[in-house]
């Protein structure tokens, strides 16, 4: 609303400035920046995520597979290490997506209430959704890019299609997190993350990481094989051994559609619990 000011007898007419709506991808952008603010003081946090796959690639992948030599892939021999080190790497993804849009989306749903006050700016659901959906796809990618690059050094990528594997890292992450956080939004105490507990062991235990698929028969294989984590699993392992077949394309659609559904529910259980 426009008023009148006078100094030295002369009216000047004052005119409010007009408010200009954030775009989905600036709100988005805000998030993601103030999640990287807060855990710029916090960035050992990040090691843990990088460091456990790391390990788990030197201790099974290099220790057992001295014990074994290598498993036919796709019709090619690759060596055991070769072919843990891409289920590590969907893992790490997996992995840290979960840590970010679990425990720490659940913190300032419920404890701090950060939702409530971002929803006093321009900023929407929607934009909630979003923001933390990339963040975490983001830190579980930071992982899978530190392990890439470990799996280089080791000499475990041998094929051009590598370079496609960090995407698709960062889309297992985006899948991951979307849909943690829409299971989250029904979770009322930290109690309820040993439900989590109890659906990533299975998942990670089963997603074929270790052994070839052909290890599983009859009914279980087919569960196994509809299971998220092994449709990224199988969508690393080809890209970083070359070896692509129609499951990678499966595996692009799967996971596209996991993390979009994952977005939609998310924003409308926002709106049911930040808006009602």
């Amino acid at each position: 609303m426009s008023h009148l000011s006078h100094m030295s007898g002369t009216s000047v007419t004052m005119r409010p400035i007009p408010r200009v709506p954030l775009t989905s991808w600036q709100a988005m952008v805000l998030l993601v920046e103030r999640n990287v603010i807060t855990y710029r003081a916090a960035w050992k946090l990040f090691l843990t995520g990088f460091l456990e796959p790391v390990l788990y690639l030197l201790s099974i992948g290099i220790g057992v597979g001295a014990l074994i030599d290598s498993f036919e892939f796709n019709g090619q021999t690759v060596p055991y290490a070769e072919f843990v080190a891409p289920g590590m790497l969907a893992a790490s993804a997996f992995n840290g997506a979960l840590m970010d849009s679990c425990f720490n989306f659940f913190f300032k749903l419920k404890h701090v209430r950060l939702y409530d006050s971002v929803l006093a700016t321009p900023l929407g659901t929607g934009d909630i959704a979003r923001g933390e959906a990339v963040w975490g796809q983001l830190r579980g990618g930071s992982y899978s890019a530190a392990f890439l690059v470990v799996m280089l050094a080791l000499g475990y990528l041998h094929s051009w299609w590598a370079v496609l594997a960090l995407p698709a890292a960062l889309l297992i992450g985006f899948a991951f997190s979307s849909v943690a956080m829409a299971a989250t939004t029904w979770f009322t105490t930290w109690q309820d993350f040993e439900k989590v507990t109890l659906v990533q062991m299975p998942l990670f235990l089963f997603s074929a990481t270790f052994f070839p698929i052909t290890a599983f028969d009859g009914w279980l294989r087919w569960v196994v094989e509809c299971t998220p984590l092994y449709r990224g699993v199988v969508l690393c392992r080809e890209l970083t051994t070359g070896s692509i077949t129609w499951a990678s394309g499966v595996s692009l659609v799967y996971l596209v559609v996991m993390g979009v559904i994952g977005l939609l529910v998310v924003r409308r259980r926002l709106d049911t619990i930040l808006l009602t």
